[in-house]
Parts: structure tokens; C-alpha cells; sequence
């Protein structure tokens, strides 16, 4: 009898390997080219804060009055004030003094209202309503004119400015992790998280947590732009930094009355506001692109 034969056709299957949420979200990021370039401006300007010391060729209150309104030049490359100070140093020295300011601010303020926004959409009921009234109340007043009265309470200082403009953004973290704590708490693997006695300190720190860091980032980003422009604010109104600080805003106020006879002095230090706000609010519209799923083609 003639042998039968059986071909048989394997298929091997080949599996892609599996993608964690940053690394997708950072070959998409990196995708965006006008991201990219406001990462690069933000990086930039770390790096000037950083090495402040470094690359400021004076010092940020080293006065000449003989050489005061100077324009610039290859000596002083950004022109020298009314008192006659390096105009650059101070600009290179305001750059670490307004990322302090936006770092720290952003930091306190999302701690406190992802903190709020978790229990809140967590636990719900009256607890939910009495820290959502408060940050209605806060919500209710205009961002600028609140940071005013708190520092007007607290007194004018970098430090009080800084609490400020904390509290002022401390709801729209809040609002923001509560909207998602309400829609995560109610996946199934949190019901399943549950069903077999997980307390709740391991649900939230756990799963809902981690899981609602994509808008905390980038709100975070886009909040610290706002807070370099509100210390620039705070700062012009002689309630932020103090003289002889070189902070951005106080810099503007110092030189709004020879705008006409030395524009320099008033050109540098807003170029340098608008540069790093561009920055971070371009890298904020990238890292909301490329983390939020809504936004994937």
C-alpha cells in the first residue's frame, strides 16, 4: 500500500513585544516635533538656572553707575540697568529664581490636590461635597486676584508668592484627579480588587493612583508655565521678589519707566518670560498627545 503523506503546515505566531504606557508615550512624544522643540527650550533653561554661576559673566548686583543705560555690546551683551548691573547675569540668575518659583509651586499644589481629588472621588458623599465646595470657593475668584490677597495676608515676599500661587492651582489638580478617580473606580479590576478584601490604602496607592498619573503630568507642565507668569505678575506688582532679586517680573517693574530711553532693559527679561512659557506649554500639548488615548489616530 502506497504510503500516505501528511503535510503539515505549521504557523508560528509571532508575538509583538508588550509596550508599558511611558515607553509608548514617549516614541510618541518624540513623534511631535514642536514638542520636542519645547522640551529643548525647557531644557535650556534648566541648564541656565543650573550653571547660573557659571555662565553669569558679573555679579547680579554689581553696580557701575557710570556705565548705567548702557545698550548692548560685546562688554555687556544685554546692557546694563539704571544702577549699571550686567543686564545677561541678571536675566541668567531670574532664570533659576522663576523655575524655583514653578517647580515648587506645581509640586506642592498637585500633592495637595491629587490628595483631595483621590479622596474625594474615592470615598464620594458628603466627604466628596465638602472638598468640592472648596475648591469651587477658591475656583471662584479669579487666579491672579486670589494669589494677591494671600500674599497681601502673608506679606510680600518670594516665599509668600510661591504659597500663593500653590494655593490657587491647588483645585484644578483636584477637580482634575477627582474626574478620574470617579471613572477608574468603577473598572473592573478595581470591583475585583475589592471582592477579595484589598483594603483601601492598596486600591488607591495601587491602582488608582498609578493610573491617574498621565493628567497630573500633564497638567503639571502647563501649570508651571502658568506659575512663571503669575510670579512675573506678583513680581511686577512689588508682591513677589523684593529688591535687589533678580526675578523676571520685578526686573520688568524695575525698568517700565526707561522703556523709551533704554528698551533693552525691558526687552531681555520679557523675552525670557514668553521663551520659557512657550516652552512648557508646548511640551504640555505634546505630553497631552501622546499620553491621552483620545488623542491617538
Amino acid at each position: 500500500m502506497p504510503e500516505l503523506s501528511t503535510n503539515v503546515t505549521q504557523t508560528t505566531a509571532v508575538e509583538e513585544p508588550l509596550i508599558s504606557p511611558w515607553k509608548e508615550g514617549w516614541r510618541n512624544f518624540k513623534k511631535n516635533k514642536v514638542a520636542l522643540f519645547g522640551l529643548g527650550l525647557v531644557i535650556f533653561f534648566i541648564l541656565i538656572a543650573i550653571f547660573a554661576n557659571v555662565l553669569a559673566p558679573y555679579g547680579i548686583n554689581e553696580q557701575k553707575l557710570g556705565d548705567k543705560h548702557l545698550p548692548p555690546s560685546s562688554k555687556h551683551w544685554f546692557g546694563t540697568d539704571d544702577f549699571g548691573r550686567d543686564i545677561l547675569s541678571r536675566v541668567i540668575f531670574g532664570a533659576r529664581i522663576s523655575l524655583k518659583v514653578g517647580f515648587f509651586s506645581v509640586i506642592g499644589s498637585a500633592i495637595v490636590g491629587t490628595t483631595l481629588g483621590i479622596i474625594a472621588g474615592y470615598y464620594g458623599r458628603w466627604i466628596d461635597g465638602i472638598i468640592s465646595r472648596i475648591f469651587d470657593i477658591l475656583l471662584a475668584f479669579p487666579s491672579i486676584l486670589l494669589a494677591i490677597a494671600v500674599v497681601a495676608m502673608l506679606g510680600p515676599s518670594l516665599q509668600n508668592a510661591l504659597i500663593a500661587i500653590a494655593i490657587i492651582n491647588v483645585p484644578t489638580f483636584g477637580r482634575l484627579v477627582r474626574s478620574r478617580v470617579l471613572s477608574v473606580k468603577e473598572e473592573e479590576y478595581i470591583t475585583a480588587a475589592k471582592a477579595i478584601g484589598m483594603g483601601d490604602a492598596r486600591i488607591l496607592f495601587h491602582h488608582i493612583f498609578p493610573n491617574s498619573m498621565a493628567p497630573i503630568i500633564v497638567q503639571g507642565s502647563l501649570a508651571i508655565a502658568t506659575a512663571i507668569i503669575e510670579a512675573a505678575a506678583l513680581g511686577f506688582l512689588g508682591l513677589g521678589a523684593q529688591a535687589p532679586t533678580p526675578e523676571w517680573g520685578k526686573m520688568l517693574a524695575d525698568s517700565k519707566d526707561f522703556i523709551i530711553q533704554a528698551p533693552w532693559t525691558v526687552f531681555f527679561p520679557g523675552i525670557a518670560i514668553m521663551l520659557t512659557v512657550l516652552g512648557f506649554n508646548l511640551m504640555g500639548d505634546g505630553l497631552r498627545d501622546a499620553l491621552d488615548p483620545r488623542m491617538k489616530n
